[in-house]
């Protein structure tokens, strides 16, 4: 007989325990395009640990013409939401760092050590979707010399950037963290066919959510049913847990 009824989702047969570590995300509350407020911030935190994540590097954007973040905004962000985890009994550690935007001013804050890192001084930024920095090369040596460890957020989803050009990024000593939900299709055909090139390349250093809102919070959860993901979280040499 024919239902009108909605089927559940099967059941998962994978997590993201295996990583333990979501190292890009936007859950700090009010101050970017993430988490509006400590209670959306607590929801998609939730989502997160049901999947398996047990620790949360939070990444709020830092830009110089939007996202004005500083190390004193987005700590003091950090502060109200582990006030609130507390106070509903949620049990899991969070930090801050932050997603620096490769604009005029990101060169003057690496030479300024001003980059706010994850671990073992890893620095996460990100490019324009529009063109590459002409400098790149150049900031990424300065980068290291100075001790920082870069890596480069969501490279499927730069579509001037082809396989060969982040394989050399890489070659260079630049990380690359994949959004696991670009594999859904989330961000379109052409990040997701890169996405699948990079994963086939091995080019994959770190996987994440780039949580922002419920809509990812779901992609997060759908990814874990594609075989891509399964091979990401099983047998690839992820660096996510040497961040916990």
């Amino acid at each position: 007989m024919f239902s009108f009824f909605k089927k559940k989702d099967a059941p998962l047969k994978n997590t993201y325990g295996s990583i333990m570590v979501d190292m890009h995300s936007h859950v700090l509350p009010g101050i970017d395009d993430g988490a509006q407020n400590p209670e959306e911030s607590v929801i998609l935190i939730k989502k997160m640990m049901e999947l398996g994540i047990k620790k949360i590097v939070a990444t709020p954007h830092v830009m110089a013409d939007y996202y004005k973040n500083t190390a004193e905004t987005i700590g003091n962000a950090l502060k109200i939401l582990k006030t609130e985890l507390e106070k509903q009994n949620i049990d899991i550690e969070v930090e801050a760092a932050a997603e620096h935007y490769f604009d005029e001013t990101f060169e003057t804050r690496v030479n300024n050590h001003k980059l706010m890192t994850m671990g073992d001084n890893y620095a996460l930024f990100e490019f324009s979707f529009i063109s590459q920095p002409p400098n790149v090369i150049e900031v990424i040596q300065r980068m290291k010399d100075l001790g920082y460890k870069p890596i480069l957020a969501h490279p499927e989803r730069y579509p001037y950037l082809d396989i060969e050009q982040l394989r050399n990024l890489r070659d260079w000593g630049c990380a690359l963290q994949l959004n696991t939900i670009s594999l859904t299709g989330y961000y379109g055909k052409d990040a997701k066919k890169m996405a699948e090139s990079l994963v086939d390349n091995e080019l994959v250093d770190f996987i994440s959510s780039d949580m922002h809102h419920l809509r990812h919070a779901q992609a997060f959860k759908n990814a874990l049913r594609l075989p891509y993901v399964e091979r990401l979280l099983k047998d690839y040499p992820l660096k996510n847990i040497m961040l916990k």
